[in-house]
């Protein structure tokens, strides 16, 4: 049965609704905050923050009215004066809470290389810091996420932490932000100075508040949600392939592809795609002609991969170009103009790229814009005969700090216009979202890129490993999650660390490209690379942010299916993170019969649990389980 509806306006003229003043006047006077729970996110107070960063005052007669259906808030703000008025942002709840320093944190972000992890006394950033890397801008005395936060108290006494799930379940026009604080969060919509005119309404993203016992059925919760307002892209498994960037590079060659393809064809042929990943156009921004580094018609390399019976897959960047680029010089209109009514350089207000910039980012509200961006799109599949589009740099197409074409839209809306012209364009290509803004992609991707670019380091298996698996509750539900190209060669990587880095990658249930040059990949690691194929397409599911043990249901695929669903094979996954061997152990809810994934190895029967007694640092297991009566 669902909650009755409770809604609450509040009328920044000073008139606060009467079911929440009571509650709300409670709480400011109680010697303590109250806890964070459900009802205390519904009774927190609204505010409107102009574009001048003063609070809305009483003759501006803004109205926020909050609609609540159980544990979903939709809000709208209307503006009932007779002047226009331009809105920074909409503080949607202001809430108090009384959670510990220790409270463990997990918070997404604007842009796909950054998260946050840590407690909320000492945040940690999982990738780059959103501020310090790509200047977004936000308050000095917060630490601030997007798209969600997860909360998980440190257990008490009287019982088990239970985490906090704050998350915005759409993105159509304004960025959901929050503003982390030691004893407050702000919830906001982020309005960009945009001006709402006498009588107008805007509709602002929908928001969501959930509790439960443990992480997983929360994000489950959420991902459902999020589909219900953005039904995804469908592509029936996750993609697998080869990519040139890690071992070639930007001076990837035409005869370098096809070695690489020669060896698919003859050795690993269920890498599916062959990818140009960058380094095949003259300038960013001519992604339709040919440098002469490449050293061959890209044409001719996408016909021969298509000849020998694989996808042509290809590196785009579509939103941005460097100053000396054909599309630069010839639609200088076409981009983000600055104040002074000129085209923006991106390093003016954020990250100015990380090769042959400062870029310049390509306004998706444009109509021009659109057309050249379906165009692009429609020649590299129906001509080049293109299958799989690597999208990157797309964080550059919702890029801040400019004037937009259409005066009237968002960052988002921008993003989202653009996005949909290369949908329109790709037809029935595969796209994948690289580098871009996550909670603006969704409905427009088939795949998304979750961590940061691999190296062979133990500092960045570690880290992306940690990315990809705090996303895994995005894999199979929003998109196929793409944990970056497995490397199995060449580094600094001890063999243990490497296969941390594999069973990652296999945990992740998503998509697998290897990133290696194959014709010198030893028969050894050519084996270990067969293992991850073809992708299991079940993300691994683990109980805290620790993410040691976790465990993959219904993998391997039991043939035929058990009628009881209990006597479904499962992999669980155990990740030492730590710099020195320590003992772990696994519980196995039952009596298991365990394999070890790698070796095929018999470990025996165990019934509940399952110890490690050694276990090496950096290094991982994937163990095989068959329940047993």
């Amino acid at each position: 049965m669902r909650t009755p509806l409770v809604a609450a306006a509040i009328l920044l003229a000073g008139v606060v609704a009467a079911h929440a003043s009571t509650a709300t006047a409670a709480a400011h006077t109680s010697a303590a905050p109250a806890p964070l729970t459900l009802d205390r996110v519904k009774t927190s107070p609204s505010r409107v923050v102009l574009a001048s960063g003063a609070t809305a005052a009483a003759t501006d007669r803004l109205e926020v009215t909050r609609t609540w259906n159980g544990e979903i808030c939709a809000t709208t703000i209307v503006n009932r004066g007779s002047q226009p008025v331009r809105i920074k942002e909409v503080v949607l709840f202001s809430i108090t809470h009384d959670l510990p320093p220790e409270t463990a944190l997990y918070g997404e972000s604007l842009q796909m290389l950054s998260q946050t992890g840590g407690t909320l006394g000492q945040p940690v950033d999982y990738g780059y810091n959103e501020l310090k890397h790509y200047k977004v801008p936000q308050p000095d005395d917060a630490r601030v996420a997007s798209g969600l936060v997860m909360l998980t108290p440190p257990a008490s006494a009287g019982g088990p932490s239970q985490p906090v799930l704050l998350a915005f379940t759409s993105s159509r026009r304004f960025v959901g932000r929050f503003y982390l604080r030691p004893t407050s969060i702000d919830v906001v919509a982020d309005t960009e100075g945009l001006e709402l005119a006498p009588g107008a309404r805007w509709t602002l993203e929908e928001f969501m508040v959930a509790t439960g016992a443990s992480q997983t059925p929360l994000l489950d919760r959420l991902a459902a949600r999020i589909v219900q307002n953005h039904p995804p892209l469908k592509a029936p498994s996750a993609p697998t392939g080869w990519c040139s960037w890690y071992c070639f590079g930007p001076k990837v060659t035409a005869t370098q592809v096809l070695e690489n393809l020669d060896v698919i064809a003859k050795t690993i042929p269920r890498l599916t795609y062959v990818q140009i990943d960058d380094g095949y156009q003259p300038a960013m921004g001519d992604w339709l002609e040919t440098g002469a580094a490449f050293g061959g018609d890209v044409l001719g390399v996408l016909k021969q991969i298509r000849e020998r019976g694989f996808q042509p897959a290809i590196w785009v960047a579509p939103f941005i170009a460097e100053k000396g680029s054909h599309l630069f010089t010839q639609h200088p209109d076409w981009f983000i103009k600055g104040d002074d009514g000129l085209p923006l350089p991106s390093d003016k207000v954020t990250f100015g790229g990380w090769r042959r910039g400062p870029w310049y980012a390509l306004d998706g509200t444009h109509p021009a814009v659109q057309q050249h961006l379906e165009t692009l799109f429609r020649t590299m599949r129906n001509e080049w005969g293109v299958t799989y589009f690597k999208l990157d740099a797309n964080f550059w197409g919702m890029m801040h700090g400019g004037r937009l074409h259409d005066p009237k839209a968002t960052r988002v809306e921008a993003y989202r216009r653009g996005m949909e012209a290369v949908r329109r364009g790709a037809g029935d290509g595969f796209i994948l979202g690289c580098n871009h803004p996550i909670w603006a992609s969704f409905g427009l991707i088939h795949g998304s890129r979750s961590s940061n670019d691999i190296k062979r380091s133990w500092d960045r298996v570690a880290s992306i490993a940690r990315q990809n698996l705090s996303r895994n509750w995005q894999n199979g539900r929003l998109w196929w999650n793409d944990p970056d190209a497995v490397v199995l060669t060449g580094g600094e990587l001890t063999l243990d660390e490497l296969l941390f880095h594999a069973a990652s990658i296999y945990a992740s249930g998503g998509m697998v490209l290897s990133g290696d040059d194959l014709s010198k990949l030893p028969a050894d690691r050519m084996a270990l690379l067969e293992k991850l194929l073809p992708p299991t397409g079940v993300a691994a599911e683990f109980d805290d942010a620790s993410l040691t043990v976790g465990v993959m249901r219904g993998v391997p695929r039991a043939t035929p299916k058990p009628a009881n669903p209990a006597l479904a094979p499962r992999t669980y996954v155990v990740f030492n993170w730590e710099n020195d061997a320590k003992p772990m152990t696994v519980k196995l809810g039952g009596a298991c019969a365990l394999t070890d994934f790698w070796t095929g190895d018999d470990l025996g029967r165990h019934r509940d649990t399952f110890t490690i007694d050694r276990m090496a640092p950096h290094s991982a297991r994937l163990l095989i389980c068959r329940p047993v009566n």
